[in-house]
């Protein structure tokens, strides 16, 4: 499986983007996926991710609210809907996804990763 994550840029604070994660290879509907971010000198956090069908979600603490994540397994695409964007936000981020279909913090565990967007969240 590989994984293309695109729609990052630079934005003004409170401004909304939206990311999106296209997998190739082979259909990722029997996985669970994700999104984790990364900033320069800190671990990758785990954001948000979403079950096999999209049914159901998990957003990390200082997300919920203003991120919603989404997938369409007939497009084999999975996308994060970034709102409000606050300059803590400012990172790469990486989609993943976990065979397993394990999505809570705990035990996603990707398999595959992808190669990473930047956000930029100006003030």
């Amino acid at each position: 499986v590989q994984l293309q994550a695109s729609g990052g840029g630079l934005v003004q604070a409170g401004g909304s983007l939206r990311l999106s994660c296209a997998a190739s290879g082979r259909t990722v509907s029997s996985y669970a996926m994700g999104w984790s971010r990364q900033t320069l000198g800190k671990e990758r956090e785990l954001v948000a991710t979403v079950s096999r069908t999209g049914g159901r979600t998990y957003y990390a603490e200082p997300v919920k609210g203003r991120l919603t994540i989404s997938r369409d397994n007939a497009k084999n695409t999975m996308y994060l809907q970034m709102n409000s964007l606050k300059p803590e936000d400012t990172a790469v981020y990486y989609c993943a996804a976990d065979l397993s279909g394990y999505m809570s913090s705990d035990n996603f565990t990707p398999d595959y990763w992808g190669q990473g967007t930047l956000v930029t969240v100006s003030s």
